[in-house]
């Protein structure tokens, strides 16, 4: 309960900036929040590690970094999003800030309808695996895409069954006009964001399940992974275009966890003598895979300025449909 009550604090700090004080976040502020953010999770880990041992420590460490990696693709979209919908940039913390509320809101359901099912099942463990594979495959095919956001079912059925209004009237979601009650494009703004999130968290939770069993490391490790998001797309959103490899090693890092979890369902339920992948493993494979990424965009975009990174899609864009028609 004490570690609830430091998240909602947090939030509660963050979405009382956006409420208070709509302003463009600089990048001293965005870097004096991410740092914070970072040592906020470390702390905690290190807490978590001398509390209840090395073990469920490197279980915690490697699903929050699992869930920092898959973040930076939502960052990605969420850039998107902004530019599809023109945001205005005094607005995008308090945009972010809900995202994020809504995104932890989704997670905490997932991951507690994920812990029932995998405590009751032992095959739900193959189900997520093939998931993942499945969702690698995907992302990895259309890894120089993106997602297709004005298309969105939930946003095209927003937009159908809405009333909108063409000024985002200083950040609110609801306006007036000729006395008729109508809602902002800042509340599209956040049904898109809330699908985007609902999308993440069917992959992001059996991801970070591949490496620990645990829902509490689950919910811990998604929550301190999200709740420095905000100050990172301010960050790093300048950066974003440079990282031109990021959705293929996300697409290889979801498949190893999906061959992770599909090892421990058969260990489990086939064959004892069949391997596992070790935690301090796994850890190591994903950093490994993610620093690879990072050092290989850089180097790509150095020389090549016209390179421009994607966020990847689980499925074609229409646009690419009608190129192959």
């Amino acid at each position: 309960m004490t570690t609830i009550g430091v998240i909602i604090v947090l939030l509660a700090v963050d979405l009382a900036v956006a409420a208070v004080r709509p302003h463009r976040v600089g990048f001293r502020e965005a870097a004096a929040w991410s740092v914070f953010y970072v040592l906020v999770a470390v702390g905690f880990g290190l807490w978590f590690l001398s509390a209840h041992g090395s073990v469920f420590g490197a279980e915690y460490f490697a699903g929050y970094i699992v869930e920092k990696s898959l973040s930076v693709d939502n960052l990605f979209v969420f850039v998107i999003i902004m530019a599809t919908f023109a945001v205005p940039e005094e607005h995008q913390h308090k945009v972010l800030t809900f995202g994020i509320l809504l995104a932890l809101v989704m997670r905490g359901i997932f991951i507690a309808v994920g812990a029932t099912l995998l405590s009751l099942f032992s095959f739900m463990f193959l189900v997520f695996g093939a998931l993942l594979l499945y969702t690698a495959l995907q992302l990895f095919r259309h890894r120089n895409e993106d997602p297709d956001v004005e298309n969105n079912v939930i946003v095209k059925t927003a937009r159908r069954v809405l009333p909108v209004s063409d000024e985002y009237n200083g950040g609110k979601l609801f306006t007036r006009l000729d006395g008729r009650r109508l809602v902002t494009p800042l509340f599209v703004v956040l049904v898109a964001i809330g699908g985007v999130d609902l999308l993440f968290a069917l992959d992001s939770i059996p991801a970070v399940f591949g490496v620990t069993e645990q829902p509490y490391i689950v919910f811990t490790a998604n929550a301190f992974a999200l709740l420095g998001l905000r100050a990172l797309f301010f960050l790093v959103k300048g950066l974003l275009d440079r990282l031109v490899y990021l959705s293929a090693g996300l697409a290889i890092i979801l498949a190893f966890i999906g061959v992770k979890l599909i090892l421990h369902w058969a260990h489990v339920d086939i064959d004892k003598r069949i391997p596992e992948v070790p935690t301090p493993i796994s850890l190591g494979v994903i950093i490994t895979i993610l620093v690879v990424v990072v050092i290989a965009s850089l180097l790509k975009t150095r020389g090549d300025t016209s390179v421009t990174a994607h966020a990847g899609s689980l499925r074609a864009s229409r646009s690419t449909d009608r190129e192959t028609d």
